[in-house]
This record gives structure tokens, C-alpha cells and sequence, in this order.
């Protein structure tokens, strides 16, 4: 167990959007380690592909995000803010993920205005990227 405030007690996400089980690192405004376990039960796995289920690349895309997000909205200036996609850049994917993989989510946030920021991260199943990109996002009040 962590001493970090639990994802969905900082997170405005909820189930079944909510793709962060835990926090295992945490310099607020700067940098964030969390982890998503991967079931198979998931909703996406279904469809995704049936007979060979895969985590579909964007929803890494949004589990790196959220903790972005997470290490953001830890520090009181930003609480009342909702970090929202402004754009995604150079995402590349590494490796197929699968049901019982668990992710190793890392974010790192880079230049934040009142307005704007951004922020680059990286999802990795047992020490392999299976995702990497650069992100930025914008403000809107919650």
C-alpha cells in the first residue's frame, strides 16, 4: 500500500473510464508512477478483438493522461481544474497488450501555464514500453 491519495480520490474519471488502480510514485506538478492490472474482464476486451483480446493503443493513451492528470490535480492550485486533451504526439506502440498484463504507467509533466501544459509518458508491461508520447492538455474548471 502507498501513502498517495487513491486515484479516484483525485480523479474526476469513474468506472468504467477510471484506468488507474493504484499510485506507487508522486512528485506533485512534476511527476507520477501508477499501475493499471489488466483483468480480462475489462468491457473494451470484448470486441477488442474476440479471440485474441488486445488493449486498444488510445486507451493507453488515456490511462497515461489520467495520471498526468493525477499528478497535476494532487497540488491544491489545481483541484478545481479539469485537464482536458489538447493533442497527442510522436505516440508510438511497442508491444501488443493482453488480459493479465499489468501496466507501469509513467507521467512527467513539462511546462504548465494557467492555461495550458504540457507532458510526455510512457506505459510498460514487465520493463517493456508497450507505449510512449508526448501530450498536451488545457484547463477548463470542473
Amino acid at each position: 500500500m502507498s501513502d498517495f491519495p487513491a486515484p479516484i480520490d483525485v480523479l474526476p474519471h469513474r468506472s468504467p473510464f477510471l484506468f488507474i488502480d493504484r499510485i506507487s510514485g508522486l512528485e506533485p506538478g512534476v511527476n507520477a508512477v501508477g499501475h493499471w492490472q489488466l483483468t480480462g474482464d475489462e468491457w473494451f476486451f470484448s470486441g477488442h478483438f474476440p479471440g485474441r483480446p488486445t488493449l486498444p493503443g488510445v486507451l493507453m493513451c488515456e490511462a497515461i493522461a489520467q495520471l498526468g492528470a493525477y499528478a497535476l490535480l494532487v497540488k491544491p492550485e489545481f483541484s478545481t481544474k479539469l485537464p482536458l486533451f489538447g493533442g497527442i504526439d510522436g505516440a508510438r506502440f511497442r508491444r501488443q497488450v493482453v488480459p493479465g498484463d499489468e501496466l507501469e504507467l509513467q507521467a512527467e509533466l513539462g511546462r504548465i501555464s494557467a492555461r495550458a501544459g504540457k507532458g510526455s509518458g510512457r506505459a510498460l508491461v514487465n520493463g517493456e514500453v508497450a507505449c510512449e508520447l508526448d501530450l498536451m492538455f488545457v484547463f477548463a474548471d470542473r
